[in-house]
C-alpha cells in the first residue's frame, strides 16, 4: 500500500514522469483491470454511470489535494487529514456527483490562478479560479463529465496496458522514458472519448425520450391489435 501512495503523490505536481512510473507499481492484473475500466469511462463515464464514479473520484481529490491546499496556506496537518477529507468527499461523490465536478475543475483552477498571482497573492488567484471554475462546470454539467471521466479513462488505459505488458516487452520501458508520449497518447485517447460520449451517444434526456416513443408505439401496435381483433369478431345473425 506504501509503495500506490508514494507512487500517487506524483500526481499533486506537475512531474509527467512520475505519474508515468505508476505503472511500474500495478500487477498485470491490475493492469488489466484498468485497461476495461478506462474503456467504460472513455465510452459511458460521462451518463448516469457518472454517479458511481464521483464517488472514488471524490477520494482521489482528497488524497490528492488536501495536503497541496493546506500547504498553500501554510497551515499544518495531521497525517490523517487527507483520509478523512477523502473519506468525506467520496460519500459527498456518492450523494451529490456536482459537488466533485465543482471541484475536480475548480481546485486544478484555482491552484493555477494562485501560481499566477504569486505566492504574496496566492488567494487572489486561487479564490477567483475555483469560484467561476467550478460554478462554469457545473453548469455545463454533462460535457465537463463526460470529458472528466473520458480523461481518467485515457489514462487509465494507457497506465493499465503498461501495466499488463511491462513483463514481457521492453518497449514499454523505453515508452516510459518519453512521458510526454505517453501523455500525448493518453490526450488522443481522452480527446476521442469525449467527442464520442458527448456528439455521438446520445444524452440521458434523449435516452428517456426514445424509450418513452418506443413504449408510445408499443401502446399504440397494441391498441389497434384489439381494435382489430374486435372488428374481426364475427357479428350474431
Amino acid at each position: 500500500m506504501d509503495a500506490y501512495l508514494e507512487a500517487l503523490k506524483a500526481y499533486q505536481t506537475f512531474n509527467p514522469a512520475g505519474w508515468v512510473a505508476l505503472y511500474r507499481v500495478l500487477p498485470m492484473w491490475a493492469g488489466i483491470v484498468s485497461c476495461a475500466l478506462g474503456l467504460v469511462l472513455m465510452l459511458a463515464g460521462g451518463g448516469p454511470l457518472f454517479r458511481i464514479i464521483a464517488g472514488p473520484l471524490g477520494g482521489l481529490i482528497g488524497l490528492a489535494w488536501t495536503g497541496v491546499l493546506l500547504g498553500r496556506f501554510s497551515l499544518s496537518m495531521d497525517p490523517r487529514v487527507p483520509t478523512l477529507v477523502a473519506a468525506a468527499l467520496t460519500a459527498v461523490g456518492f450523494l451529490f456527483p456536482p459537488a466533485i465536478i465543482y471541484l475536480g475543475v475548480g481546485i486544478p483552477l484555482g491552484l493555477l490562478g494562485g501560481e499566477i498571482a504569486g505566492p504574496n497573492d496566492f488567494i487572489l488567484g486561487f479564490a477567483p479560479g475555483l469560484i467561476l471554475g467550478g460554478l462554469v462546470a457545473v453548469v455545463l454539467a454533462r460535457p465537463v463529465s463526460a470529458i472528466i471521466t473520458s480523461c481518467i479513462g485515457a489514462w487509465m488505459l494507457v497506465i493499465g496496458g503498461m501495466a499488463a505488458l511491462h513483463q514481457f516487452s521492453g518497449l514499454v520501458g523505453a515508452l516510459a522514458r518519453q512521458p510526454w508520449g505517453i501523455v500525448l497518447a493518453a490526450a488522443l485517447f481522452a480527446i476521442a472519448g469525449s467527442i464520442y460520449q458527448i456528439l455521438v451517444r446520445p444524452s440521458p434526456e434523449e435516452v428517456e425520450k426514445q424509450r418513452a416513443e418506443r413504449q408510445r408505439l408499443k401502446q399504440r401496435k397494441e391498441e389497434q391489435k384489439a381494435m382489430e381483433k374486435r372488428w374481426s369478431v364475427p357479428r350474431g345473425k
